[in-house]
């Protein structure tokens, strides 16, 4: 394969799992707000935060307001990680691969664009917010759907799972570290039925709320919550979920090609490290500098299938 058809595979399946993953951080804020006893719009910050799109956004505004900053994530185009932006990039990186696609997954991704450029074309007022957040979850799941029912299993579908995993796994280290780094407002909220209301959000925001009852009943502790979502390898968001799909599909390339990449050895040792790391272990020596490390392998393993594939070239 071309690295150009690669990365644009890549890309595309990388941007489309990012517009999800920005509505989910939105609803996230919008339900944690609601937790809060003040009425402010301090909240935000740790919204944009999680996304990192802060900087781009009190570079264009002067001011933190709610409706600002969904309006930043959602659909303004300085935002290169916005929901408009993001699925843009999805569709323009499936044109460029259309003849690597089926008929079907072009068809879903282009209607995908259509349907949400319409609707993002104004501003979402807060009555209609959880309406168009569901649409975009529904819009981008329907292109995931042609994926998993049509795409040969080959290198073609590989880049697109390696893409999605990656986008995925960067998406849910950053949602568990605002949770402890940015949102707690003080130590001596760990514990308490705020806290708790919180930890709940961030579930709904992976949709992992039922499968944590499955898992651990109806009053799972922040730590057995923090396990679910990093350690637990039947979680399709979980961390390891994520580093073992990046690591399967990387492999499946090297099957393929006959050489291994050093994309796949990174991948192999991150799995390694989540598959092999106790929760226990990760709150003693710290939950944001664990995942930190965590989000920078996983930069790394970017950077790097970039180059093992030529993406460029």
């Amino acid at each position: 394969m071309l690295g150009k058809t690669a990365g644009g595979l890549f890309w595309m399946y990388r941007y489309l799992e990012r517009a999800e993953n920005i509505t989910r951080i939105v609803e996230t804020g919008q339900r944690i707000a609601l937790t809060r006893n003040q009425d402010n719009d301090d909240e935000w910050a740790s919204v944009l935060q999680t996304a990192s799109v802060d900087l781009g956004y009190f570079e264009k505004h002067d001011e933190l307001a709610k409706d600002l900053v969904i309006d930043w994530m959602l659909r303004d185009r300085d935002n290169p990680s916005s929901v408009m932006s993001s699925v843009e990039g999805a569709r323009n990186n499936a044109r460029q691969v259309r003849t690597a696609l089926t008929h079907e997954v072009w068809e879903a991704m282009n209607l995908c664009w259509m349907r949400l450029k319409e609707v993002l074309k104004r501003k979402v007022n807060e009555r209609d917010l959880p309406h168009v957040l569901g649409l975009i979850r529904q819009r981008t799941a329907l292109v995931r759907g042609a994926t998993h029912g049509t795409l040969l299993r080959n290198d073609i579908y590989d880049f697109a799972r390696i893409g999605t995993f990656l986008e995925r796994a960067d998406n849910t280290g950053r949602i568990l570290d605002v949770k402890y780094y940015v949102l707690l407002p003080s130590a001596s909220a760990v514990g308490s039925s705020l806290d708790n209301v919180q930890w709940e959000t961030i579930l709904r925001s992976v949709s992992g709320e039922s499968g944590i009852r499955m898992v651990y009943g109806h009053s799972p502790t922040p730590r057995q919550i923090a396990a679910f979502l990093m350690l637990d390898g039947r979680m399709p968001r979980s961390l390891y979920f994520c580093a073992k799909k990046l690591q399967d599909n990387l492999g499946y390339l090297a099957h393929d090609y006959g050489s291994t990449a050093i994309s796949h050895d990174l991948a192999v040792q991150l799995g390694k490290r989540l598959k092999e790391t106790d929760i226990d272990e990760i709150f003693d020596g710290g939950l944001h500098e664990f995942i930190q490390d965590i989000l920078v392998a996983l930069g790394e393993i970017s950077r790097q299938i970039e180059v093992d594939y030529r993406f460029y070239e």
